[in-house]
């Protein structure tokens, strides 16, 4: 590890000289990398994956292994095939806003659907995403902010940091693309210390950004980032991570952290983004008509939501409503602690893991213990206490297998409890990165415009309807992010949003909405379960990865045919 900040300003140097280049590029040269991007992250993907797989201590010839390719490799493959039809789109003299379904929500807002965009989204059927403008903002409007920055013939050269995420891998990888295109800055990138070890396969995936100049790739601890930070040489910041590291950069740790706070002046004058995590809430509105089948699919689903990279998303479901009316409410969490005790062992590789389950598990002397990893256990906590505001599981986001229940009182019938639960969400839980509702589609049509003013209510940058927002996630199109609102003062998930490959004004994105397959058959993906996920995700990547079709069809085929074995 560098010892001292010295031995960073070569590439500084070469940053500044690649940032007063990339602005120079014209939108079509700009464009033609990402097809060079495209074809060295194919080439690095086994290397990567290998990479990501040894830190997390999962063999790589096991379907674990399929969470690898599929938010690393591939999710990055197909965000540049996206940003490279909007730029196309764009050099055609046409906005990517007229090319997509446009459609309106509760409060006078616009929507585009953002997925599928690409001609090989075809692959994950029955599932689509709309992305919502804010309230106010006219297509007009929205259209002159595509590739603003791209387009600025006047735009100041400047880099950014990126501050990389140590969970999943395609997250500083996807940023580095956002911070491109999207800002139309350079980008140093430092790594997290847990992930270090992706560096070689990182840098071979962005070679040809890295030789133009526009791109560099750093190492070292806390330390290290915090001397980047504040160089002369960065002109923005934009990390991954919790609020306690936000805070630490914008106010400081001493005694005084508070009193800035307090006062607005902080000790970072320069721009900073982030997306932070925070308490995501699966809210289930079940109806009478429900089988033992449509209890044992959605406790499924919602394992997976927690369990998935061993708990470590900042995606990752956290709480879960219920109606304490309902009568199968046993039932379904006799199903959902049996799919936790089923799933395949993980380690639990994060740091600090151990000792954030051990806080749960003090605060409830009760949570049942459920086997996986013995140094941070799988956890099922049932019976919160929904007016409890100081409740540790809703206000600390515990990123490790562990899974809050709450029975919300009152009516069970499912408009009053979805309302009912729509509103815990956004009092009581900390955060507002995304959330979930699972709903029979017949409960969804007959709560017709009801349910779509609900999930206006909702206060989420993502939110998945009948699918886990993990995979809005690998949607390029959509956007990724915090509800807006927070602030510097109270940063809450975060400000600013990433991915958004139609290039919008992230001045006008509110949030983006998925919907999901009810009774998804076979098994999905991203499923812990799915027993081909390694197969099916590696040959996915690879089909996602070739420009040819003559070449791809056939690899597309093979994988779907896994994935339907799986």
């Amino acid at each position: 590890m560098p010892a001292t900040i010295a031995e960073f300003e070569p590439a500084l140097r070469s940053l500044r000289l690649g940032a007063e280049r990339w602005v120079r590029m014209s939108l079509s040269e700009r464009r033609a990398i990402l097809g060079a991007v495209r074809a060295a992250t194919l080439a690095a993907a086994p290397a990567w994956v290998e990479a990501a797989c040894a830190y997390k201590g999962i063999d790589p010839s096991t379907p674990a292994a399929g969470e690898e390719w599929s938010s690393g490799p591939y999710s990055v493959i197909t965000a540049t095939s996206a940003i490279e039809k909007t730029l196309t789109l764009i050099e055609k003299g046409r906005s990517p806003i007229d090319e997509v379904e446009l459609g309106t929500a509760p409060g006078g807002r616009t929507t585009l659907k953002i997925f599928p965009y690409l001609t090989k989204d075809v692959v994950l059927q029955g599932y689509e995403a709309r992305l919502w403008l804010r309230p106010g903002i006219t297509l007009d409007e929205a259209r002159r902010g595509v590739a603003r920055a791209l387009r600025d013939p006047n735009r100041q050269p400047r880099v950014t940091l990126v501050l990389g995420a140590g969970n999943i891998t395609g997250i500083p990888a996807l940023d580095v693309l956002t911070v491109l295109y999207a800002e139309a800055s350079a980008v140093m990138v430092k790594f997290n210390p847990v992930n270090a070890s992706l560096a070689e396969a990182m840098k071979q995936a962005f070679a040809p950004l890295v030789e133009l100049g526009v791109v560099q790739f750093v190492e070292g601890g806390p330390e290290v980032g915090a001397a980047l930070i504040h160089h002369e040489s960065i002109d923005a910041v934009h990390m991954t991570g919790s609020r306690h590291t936000h805070d630490a950069i914008v106010w400081g740790t001493d005694v005084d952290a508070e009193k800035r706070r307090a006062a607005g002046t902080p000790l970072l004058s320069k721009p900073i983004t982030s997306e932070l995590g925070g308490v995501g809430p699966a809210i289930v509105v079940p109806e009478d008509g429900w089988t033992s089948e449509n209890v044992t699919d959605v406790a499924r689903n919602i394992a997976t939501q927690r369990l998935h990279n061993s708990g470590f998303n900042c995606v990752a479901t956290q709480i879960v409503v219920i109606p304490a009316a309902w009568q199968r409410a046993d039932e379904f969490v006799e199903a959902l602690r049996a799919e936790l005790i089923a799933a395949p062992e993980r380690p639990a590789y994060y740091p600090g893991a151990s000792s954030r389950q051990l806080a749960v598990v003090t605060m409830h002397p009760d949570a049942a213990v459920l086997g996986g990893d013995p140094n941070a256990p799988r956890t099922l906590v049932d019976h919160l206490d929904s007016e409890k505001a100081d409740e540790h599981l809703f206000t600390v986001e515990a990123f490790g297998p562990t899974l809050g229940i709450v029975r919300l009182p009152g009516t069970r019938e499912p408009g009053d409890y979805l309302d009912a639960a729509v509103a815990f969400a956004n009092e009581r839980l900390a955060g507002t990165l995304s959330a979930g509702i699972h709903i029979h589609p017949r409960t969804r049509d007959a709560l017709g415009d009801r349910f779509d003013r609900a999930v206006a209510e909702l206060r989420y940058g993502t939110v998945g309807i009948n699918a886990w927002t993990g995979t809005i996630f690998g949607m390029p199109g959509g956007s990724w992010g915090a509800f807006p609102g927070h602030t510097l003062a109270d940063i809450g998930s975060g400000i600013g949003v990433v991915h958004n490959a139609l290039l919008l004004d992230p001045a006008h994105i509110e949030r983006t909405v998925g919907s999901g397959v009810w009774k998804p058959s076979p098994t999905p993906l991203w499923y812990v379960g799915n027993t081909t996920a390694h197969v099916t995700a590696r040959r996915l990547t690879r089909f996602a990865g070739i420009d040819s079709w003559v070449i791809a069809a056939p690899i597309g085929a093979a994988a779907i045919a896994s994935y339907r074995k799986g």
